[in-house]
């Protein structure tokens, strides 16, 4: 089994997917909606991926803040996770993403990508770094 990594944002959502052995994460793609209400698409997409990877279980990256509390992100992320588990019927686990897009933007830089190419793929690297984390957090916990 796969697992699914997303960085959810409000006109972006990063996707990484792990390798069968869930040691692994690897980026995939950035869905792109036109608002952050029009998540019709965005479901649809995920789960094409879903099955097109065999994919069961979905890590959702969590945006607390720095000093743990929770704002407005927070409460989003969590409505958007209601949806994908009433879409997919597969388990969501949320999973801390703080400075996973800072980590993603240094990730980019050191690869040499030029700063104005950064924002095409810094979604994607970003749900490949919380996907990463909670694999390791589980094989660490073997």
């Amino acid at each position: 089994m796969k697992i699914m990594g997303l960085d959810y944002g409000s006109v972006t959502v990063g996707v990484a997917i792990s390798d069968s052995m869930q040691l692994t994460a690897q980026p995939v793609e950035v869905i792109t909606r036109k608002s952050e209400n029009k998540l019709r698409r965005t479901l649809a997409r995920i789960e094409e991926l879903v099955a097109q990877h065999g994919v069961g279980k979905i890590v959702l990256g969590l945006p607390v803040n720095m000093n743990y509390s929770e704002g407005d992100r927070v409460e989003r992320t969590k409505e958007f996770m209601d949806k994908l588990i009433a879409r997919t019927g597969l388990e969501v686990v949320l999973w801390d993403e703080r400075l996973s897009t800072v980590s993603a933007m240094d990730v980019l830089k050191e690869g040499g990508v030029r700063s104005c190419d950064r924002k095409k793929y810094v979604d994607k690297i970003a749900a490949s770094i919380i996907l990463q984390g909670y694999l390791d957090s589980v094989q660490n916990r073997k």
